[in-house]
């Protein structure tokens, strides 16, 4: 079996220290003074507000931006979202009673491709503006919760499109999946979901989209979706009241061009949408990634056959994204001058480093042959754009080590 590393970062060099907002940088040397090896995440929640009323300034009036929960669901970052945002999307009970906390009475709309009967129960007693149907046995299941619970549920179907006709960077459809119901069959299953008591169907789910950075080609995934929609309500005799495309709206790492939300925008105002449709956008990466940083003392530093080793405390266990999702997600090294004198102090200058986490596995590295200054034992690394799928992500069981702290400037 092979060792799924991240690529190598060579020939990047760590970020500068000053790259790392100075309240990130005050509350972190503040950890450190506690005495306990830090791992932790630092969010800023004025970052997350401040973005999501950039994209919702962007976008026309007719567009509303539900947060997904799953991006980051740490409780000051929603509350942080929740006056911004128009609603939240959920695919758990706990991930609704988040959202529930963070905006009483929030809109929700919620996805998953193995939404369980509890958790239908509860999206139904909670009135979900629509639940995101992604077979003809979850539309039963619906059905029949709803009916004893005697009110009707919003229902939209989630798609699986045999085919996007845009180019670009989406992820087109078409593919096999456990996501949505595959576009041959949507007649047959609306067909059979008309005939269920208790339901309101009232549109269609299609996220076919993934980390889009192109602002042009997302619009016209937008506009596509609506025509579809609205070409496929009208064949089915559905009602149509309610599209969501999903996320999809990407988040540039180093050397790639940001997502032009205003761009994005000023394209979206120009498409019009069927009289009486209500369109949701489902950010969540977008509206959080910068918002947080993931930060681990180094708990040595070592050299083994010419190869120098950054070892934190911490690691997948903590901070799982630069593996599975194979990507260089460069840091900075915080220096922490307090050490005891009776101990060395080991220290990588001016050299490659790997840095690696404390778990008995190889596969426990975050970051490859990245050029450093000078880290030490007792420093901090700090990983920018950690603000989602990040502690949420991560393998906190995996050898039983604390998990990470999370604290809200």
């Amino acid at each position: 079996m092979s060792v799924q590393f991240p690529p190598s970062a060579a020939p990047r060099s760590a970020y500068p220290v000053d790259l790392l907002p100075e309240p990130v940088r005050r509350r972190l040397l503040e950890l450190a003074r506690d005495g306990e090896p830090v791992a932790a995440y630092v969010y800023d929640g004025a970052v997350a507000a401040e973005r999501a009323r950039e994209l919702r300034a962007a976008l026309p009036e007719w567009a509303a931006v539900y947060y997904a929960v799953k991006a980051n669901s740490f409780p000051g970052v929603l509350g942080a979202l929740a006056p911004h945002v128009d609603g939240f999307e959920v695919a758990s009970v706990s991930e609704l009673r988040l959202a529930s906390a963070a905006r009483p009475s929030a809109p929700v709309v919620a996805a998953g491709p193995a939404k369980s009967v509890p958790v239908l129960t509860a999206l139904v007693r909670a009135g979900a503006e629509a639940v995101n149907a992604e077979s003809l046995l979850e539309l039963h299941r619906i059905s029949r919760i709803a009916t004893a619970e005697g009110v009707t549920a919003r229902v939209a179907l989630r798609v699986n499109p045999a085919d996007i006709p845009i180019s670009g960077s989406l992820h087109m459809g078409g593919a096999p999946s456990q996501f949505g119901v595959a576009e041959p069959d949507v007649p047959d299953v609306l067909d059979a979901a008309r005939a269920l008591p208790g339901l309101d169907l009232t549109g269609f789910h299609i996220h076919a989209a993934s980390n889009n950075l192109d602002a042009e080609t997302h619009a016209a995934y937008l506009r596509w979706c609506l025509e579809w929609s609205e070409r496929t309500a009208l064949a089915c005799g559905i009602d149509l009241r309610h599209v969501d495309i999903g996320g999809g709206i990407g988040v540039a790492f180093e050397g790639e061009k940001p997502f032009d939300v205003a761009r994005f925008g000023e394209l979206a105002g120009r498409i019009r949408p069927p009289a009486g449709v209500k369109v949701l956008l489902e950010p969540g990466r977008y509206l959080v990634a910068d918002c947080g940083w993931y930060a681990a003392e180094v708990t040595d530093v070592k050299s083994s056959y010419g190869e120098w080793f950054a070892v934190l405390r911490g690691g997948i266990n903590h901070f799982q994204l630069p593996t599975s999702w194979d990507i260089v997600h460069n840091v900075a090294v915080l220096p922490v001058e307090d050490w005891p004198e009776s101990c060395p102090r080991p220290a990588a200058e001016n050299t490659r480093v790997t840095v690696v986490g404390e778990l008995c596995t190889p596969e426990d590295t975050l970051l490859r042959d990245v050029r450093v200054d000078r880290v030490r034992a007792g420093d901090i690394v700090v990983f920018p754009c950690a603000g989602s799928y990040g502690w949420e992500f991560a393998m906190h069981s995996f050898l039983g080590h604390p998990v990470a702290e999370r604290h809200l400037i």
